[in-house]
């Protein structure tokens, strides 16, 4: 992992997961627009596209996060990863086990790890390969079909252990509860819908990013 990429993780607050947008046909304008209002990281996350699709829609991705300085991740994927060469893998919990991943990926390539149980969060927080986590879901999400929520006590417990490397709060978090999962101690968070199905994604990218750095 380079200094840089470290250093932005580092100052992260807003990760956005987001599908290839077709259904809109509107990816170019829409990264634009939620880049320029204070997302951080983008993850390319969208289960129906076929390897030589998603090298297409990651090139597309690529540009928006150079253009704005931005952290492109990788879904699961570690041979997707090894030939695009984004930023970040992101490795849920079914995924490769860490040490796999790296071997494929190198050792520059910042890997983050799914968590939904206080153990595996534990885990995550001191496992070697691992640069930062995320913990949830917080709430149910139809991104994530049949995943009961963990809640914010996993939120809560992750905060007392106050780890050293960067973790995100993720599942179901919008403007509306986004006090909830502050108060619960968590500093940076992961979204999906919040600002894909919002009709302005930039407004409301930026009312999230506001508040996130306010806290």
């Amino acid at each position: 992992m380079t200094e840089s990429a470290r250093a932005r993780l580092a100052a992260a607050r807003l990760y956005l997961c987001v599908d290839a947008r077709r259904e809109q046909g509107d990816l170019p304008e829409f990264l634009n627009e939620v880049l320029g209002a204070g997302v951080d990281i983008v993850q390319l996350r969208d289960k129906s596209l076929e390897a030589a699709e998603e090298l297409e829609v990651l090139a597309t991705v690529r540009e928006a996060c150079n253009r704005h300085g931005a952290l492109l991740a990788v879904n699961d994927r570690a041979d997707i990863a090894h030939a695009v060469r984004p930023d970040i893998l992101h490795l849920g919990q079914r995924d490769l086990p860490v040490p796999m991943a790296r071997a494929i990926v190198g050792a520059d390539m910042i890997i983050g790890r799914s968590t939904n149980t206080p153990e595996r969060a534990d885990a995550a927080a001191s496992a070697d390969g691992v640069d930062y986590f995320c913990v949830g879901p917080a709430w149910a999400t139809p991104t994530k079909p049949g995943r009961p929520a963990a809640g914010l006590d996993l939120v809560e417990h992750t905060a007392r252990r106050a780890p050293a490397r960067p973790w995100f709060a993720i599942g179901g978090i919008d403007h509306t509860n986004l006090d909830a999962v502050l108060a619960a101690g968590a500093q940076r968070v992961v979204v999906v819908r919040a600002i894909t199905e919002s009709t302005d994604p930039a407004a409301a990218t930026a009312e999230l990013a506001r508040r996130l750095h306010q806290h």
